[in-house]
């Protein structure tokens, strides 16, 4: 039988589709049957998936449940409800309650929340999505309340939401705006004594290569528990001054410590891998993990010895990869909020044109400087600049380096704001970005010591 007969017979006779979902009829038939049933007809009758819902194979148990929760026909509830509880597969156990949720029938709310007790998460969620239609009900807002509390943490957040969360989803004037005492700004001084005087909510974006621990003569740390509290400092200023939904680009990867002789062996240490739970803990939400793919001729060969003797436990792989972990400020306002406060001619001129980047593999070339050891590419400025924010934005680095992301910034009409500790760095800055501004004239670039920009702030306040 063919989808197209099916929808003839589902809308004529019912009867004789019912030989169709026999029981007795093989799984394949049963399974092509249940599956493009589609929309059903008000008088269509749901006693043909009563049987089916005991079926041996879970997928036709399945399609029965949703195509019997298709009909919201209060006369299934108490066979609904005992599948929620008895069946041995917990996707059919999901299905029976997500049907119960669809009757949105005040007499399903105590078996709602009844299921709000369960073991299982996602039927928890079920629960939550059916009960929530009737939020204008005292009991149900008490129980629903009261999973704050869950031990599982979309659950959590999804009361939360609800019931606790008293921010306002509307327009805010200064969101899609910053402080012109930040725009194309320049600051040799410590990261952390620059944020300091920086107010809340002054970036929409940051992205930015930490200096590597102990891997270069400009990042000599005592240990590597200074290191990672260092970064935890600076990140959770970064949270501060960062805008109510916007994003932190975090690129980093694991390096080696050589080791002292050849009686001792090298260290690896998993930078992103430690620093994301101090991410975490601070109030920034974990979105996507992007794989910067660099070619082989670029990195060290560390399979030369192994090639050779080719002995088990001795293979250590060359490391052409670094991630970009991308990170947005906790909120429970959407992306769409976010695009919201922008007007339609700042939407429309920063529309990401052209071929975009599918997967989370980015492969592109480094990039060498004749003064810094490490520095960013230009091309993956760009792309990370286009992705996460829009045009007269302020973005910011901490890790200012040889300048390349504020060039970057420029050039695609954005405002860019950067810190560097050394000196030797800085220099390299003004040199690179240069005085020149690209696109808007009224804030030229501008380059201060510490002790000059906080003489900036203090005039401002």
């Amino acid at each position: 039988m063919t989808k197209s007969e099916i929808a003839e017979l589902k809308n004529a006779n019912n009867g004789e589709l019912g030989k169709y979902l026999n029981p007795a009829n093989d799984t394949k038939t049963l399974f092509f049957t249940l599956d493009k049933l589609g929309r059903l007809p008000e008088s269509f009758d749901g006693k043909y998936f009563v049987p089916l819902c005991k079926h041996p194979a879970e997928k036709i148990r399945l399609l029965a449940v949703k195509n019997l929760g298709k009909l919201c026909d209060e006369a299934y509830l108490t066979h609904l409800e005992n599948i929620s509880i008895s069946d041995e597969s917990t996707m059919v156990r999901r299905e029976a309650i997500s049907s119960i949720g669809r009757m949105r029938n005040k007499n399903a709310i105590p078996v709602l929340i009844n299921s709000l007790n369960d073991s299982d998460p996602k039927i928890v969620l079920q629960a939550i999505r059916g009960l929530l239609v009737f939020n204008d009900n005292h009991q149900v807002i008490a129980e629903l309340k009261k999973l704050i509390n869950h031990p599982n943490e979309v659950i959590r957040n999804v009361i939360e939401k609800e019931y606790f969360d008293n921010s306002k989803s509307t327009y805010l004037e200064n969101h899609c705006k910053s402080p012109d005492h930040l725009k194309n700004v320049a600051v040799n001084g410590d990261v952390l004594k620059v944020l300091k005087v920086v107010q809340d909510e002054s970036i929409h974006l940051t992205f930015t290569s930490p200096p590597y621990y102990n891997a270069r003569d400009y990042s000599i740390y005592q240990s590597y528990n200074e290191y990672l509290e260092f970064l935890r400092d600076v990140f959770k200023e970064v949270h501060r001054i960062t805008k109510e939904g916007r994003f932190f680009i975090l690129n980093t990867s694991p390096i080696i410590i050589p080791r002292v002789s050849r009686q001792h062996s090298s260290k690896r240490y998993p930078i992103p891998f430690d620093i994301h739970p101090f991410l975490i803990e601070m109030g920034w939400e974990f979105i996507d993990d992007i794989v910067w793919v660099k070619p082989e001729f670029s990195a060290k060969d560390r399979n030369s010895s192994f090639r050779q003797h080719r002995k088990p436990l001795a293979y250590k792989p060359t490391a052409i990869t670094e991630y970009l972990m991308v990170y947005r400020k906790k909120t429970h306002k959407l992306i769409d909020w976010n695009i919201r406060q922008y007007d339609y001619k700042t939407v429309q001129e920063s529309k990401v044109l052209g071929e975009i980047d599918k997967t989370n593999t980015w492969n592109i070339d480094p990039t060498f400087d004749k003064t810094h050891t490490a520095v960013f590419p230009l091309e993956l400025c760009l792309r990370v600049l286009k992705y996460y924010s829009f045009k007269n934005d302020l973005v910011f680095d901490p890790f200012g380096g040889s300048g390349t992301f504020g060039k970057a910034a420029q050039s695609l009409d954005r405002f860019f704001f950067t810190t560097e500790i050394s000196e030797k760095y800085f220099q390299r800055i003004i040199e690179n970005i240069g005085q020149n501004v690209l696109f808007n004239s009224e804030f030229p670039n501008k380059y201060y010591s510490l002790h000059e920009f906080k003489k900036i702030i203090e005039t401002i306040k």
